[in-house]
């Protein structure tokens, strides 16, 4: 064999050992995270620190009522990436208990339950995202107005300290629309596409830099999109599902506006709003619940698209990411039966190729 080839198989498969993934992830996540943290403050922080660290103490208690070594399970990293994808995904001044039961749910029962690390059938963190929305929907679409520290347009320490332990209710004045939810709001009110996003004051520009209303996970799609370019480069994700995702979704945004543009959103917005490149980059690959051919992962992913839109464009919700999630989620076994990666050795379907006489 090649020497080269060797060495990077070797370095690949180096780089495929579940704590350097996992640190590939957060390292990925950080950029999106701290600006998130700066743009939204102190209650954001809090609700970081509180949801990382509830999801590492279920994780812990879950491993030894079930009589597992605790240790060597917190330090692979996977309970500290499914709370900072939960909290991700979460509104950023959401009150302690949201964060405290939506890493419960996910590791309790999107995670655990099923057996541990590599046995759930459901990503975790839109288990938990998706049973919080439907369970607390006020406390799931209360969303603060982006306002960087050093403006001082955030509430100080202690006025953070009540909104987010306290039960403080947040003042409007604070509080804004996502851009997809108004845009979902200016339908139901009779507008066109334009003058929804005259009203909601935020574009595709805005969504892209991250000066937008939503959850840590919404608002930068430009460093979302260069943490998911950081997993491709170390080659812990690969492009199947985040190309088929988000040209899914691009292709038939631009169908649809290009029939009839006042009332269908074009693919600039969507593709730069709401959660869509966080789950494109960092969910919807997850190696335990999607598919393991590359085939199955554009089907995947382009189904992930697919119902991502239709959600937004027609559902009750302005984001429909969780669901879709789940939703293929739960094809998953079906794909990965009708689209096995070949065998060394074998043909599609597992019988053993034909070795060709040798000559005499």
């Amino acid at each position: 064999m090649n020497l080269n080839i060797l060495s990077r198989r070797l370095q690949t498969m180096k780089a495929n050992t579940v704590n350097s993934i996992m640190l590939h992830v957060l390292i990925a996540l950080t950029p999106a995270t701290v600006f998130g943290v700066f743009i939204f403050g102190w209650p954001a922080l809090f609700l970081f620190v509180v949801t990382v660290g509830s999801a590492a103490l279920f994780e812990a208690i879950c491993l030894k009522l079930s009589g597992k070594p605790v240790s060597p399970a917190l330090k692979d990293g996977s309970a500290l990436v499914t709370g900072w994808l939960l909290v991700m995904s979460l509104p950023p001044w959401a009150p302690w208990w949201i964060g405290v039961l939506g890493s419960a749910l996910a590791i309790v029962v999107g995670k655990q339950v099923f057996g541990g690390l590599g046995q759930n059938i459901f990503n975790p963190a839109m288990v938990a995202r998706v049973a919080l929305l439907v369970s607390f929907p006020l406390e799931m679409t209360t969303w603060p107005k982006p306002g960087a520290i050093v403006f001082m347009s955030n509430p100080g320490f202690l006025e953070s300290l009540g909104i987010s332990f306290s039960g403080v209710a947040i003042p409007d004045a604070y509080t804004s629309a996502t851009l997809l939810g108004a845009i979902k709001t200016g339908f139901t009110l009779g507008y066109t596409v334009k003058e929804a996003l005259e009203n909601s004051n935020i574009g595709w520009a805005g969504a892209l830099f991250g000066w937008s209303t939503g959850s840590l996970g919404e608002t930068s799609a430009l460093l979302i999109g260069l943490g998911g370019a950081w997993l491709l480069i170390k080659r812990v994700i690969t492009w199947h599902v985040p190309l088929s995702l988000l040209a899914s979704v691009a292709l038939l945004s631009t169908i649809f506006s290009s029939l009839d543009a006042e009332h269908y959103v074009g693919p600039l917005i969507h593709l730069t709003s709401g959660a869509l490149l966080l789950v494109a980059f960092f969910i919807a690959t997850d190696y335990v619940t999607s598919p393991s051919s590359p085939t199955g992962q554009i089907i995947f992913g382009a189904g992930c698209g697919a119902l991502i839109y239709a959600i937004r464009t027609w559902g009750a919700f302005p984001e429909g990411a969780g669901f879709a999630v789940l939703l293929m989620n739960s094809l998953t076994p079906l794909l990965d039966h009708y689209f096995r990666p070949r065998i060394y050795g074998r043909d599609h379907r597992g019988r053993p190729l034909e070795l060709p006489e040798k000559a005499e």
